[in-house]
């Protein structure tokens, strides 16, 4: 059986470069990286930030592709991909939640930003490089604008209305997505969805460890 198309948002501030690792690990998988403002190119004024506004902009890409697809996300953008496949389910044959947020009991700035520095000291210093020019090219004041829209939006409603299997993934050293949120992120979601903690990484597994989220995203995809 031919494997599902993949397509991939990256996350919060990000570009395609931060899915690299593990598109190449995944050589049998048609895979393809969708960006949108904030996730991948930097905003304009005119954008609308807000999760299900992206989410409609996303849709409209997914209608060009052969479909349906898997959609896999990571940390914030998964609020968007949940809310495309909730709103046009016949696209979407399955998604893949790397890291989601928010976390309502981390929904605070100062909260985000204590968690955030809990996950720092696991993650390898070599994507500093890559994740200031990155940042520098988003601009920081719209990543922090764009976070503004995403943080009190809650992706456990959007799954209550999503049909399609959910895999959600998680490092084992994210404290952004701890285990618990990871498991109750995967329990509103259909039959048959489940959270996975990889056997290592920290929030950026899908630039650190495109190996093991490989392994994890054959799953969903059937490669």
């Amino acid at each position: 059986m031919r494997a599902a198309p993949l397509v991939c948002v990256p996350g919060l501030g990000l570009d395609p470069a931060a899915w690299a690792p593990t598109i190449a690990s995944l050589p049998e998988t048609d895979a393809r990286v969708v960006v949108l403002p904030g996730y991948g190119v930097r905003p304009s004024r005119s954008d609308d930030l807000r999760p299900d506004a992206l989410a409609d902009r996303l849709v409209d890409r997914l209608v060009d592709l052969p479909t349906p697809v898997v959609l896999a996300a990571h940390s914030a953008s998964c609020q968007i991909v949940v809310a495309a496949a909730a709103s046009a389910p016949q696209l979407v044959s399955g998604l893949v939640l790397i890291g989601p947020t928010t976390d309502p009991r981390a929904g605070s700035w100062p909260s985000l930003a204590q968690r955030w520095l809990r996950t720092a000291c696991w993650e390898r210093p070599g994507q500093v490089p890559y994740l200031a020019r990155t940042y520098r090219r988003t601009g920081l004041l719209w990543m922090a604008r764009t976070m503004e829209a995403a943080r009190r939006d809650d992706v456990r409603q959007g799954l209550a209305a999503v049909r399609c299997p959910v895999l959600v993934v998680r490092g084992r050293h994210d404290r952004i997505c701890p285990d618990d949120w990871a498991r109750a992120v995967a329990s509103i979601a259909p039959a048959g969805s489940r959270a996975v903690t990889l056997a290592q990484g920290g929030h950026m597994v899908p630039l650190t460890h495109g190996v093991l989220l490989a392994a994890a995203v054959r799953e969903l995809t059937g490669a």
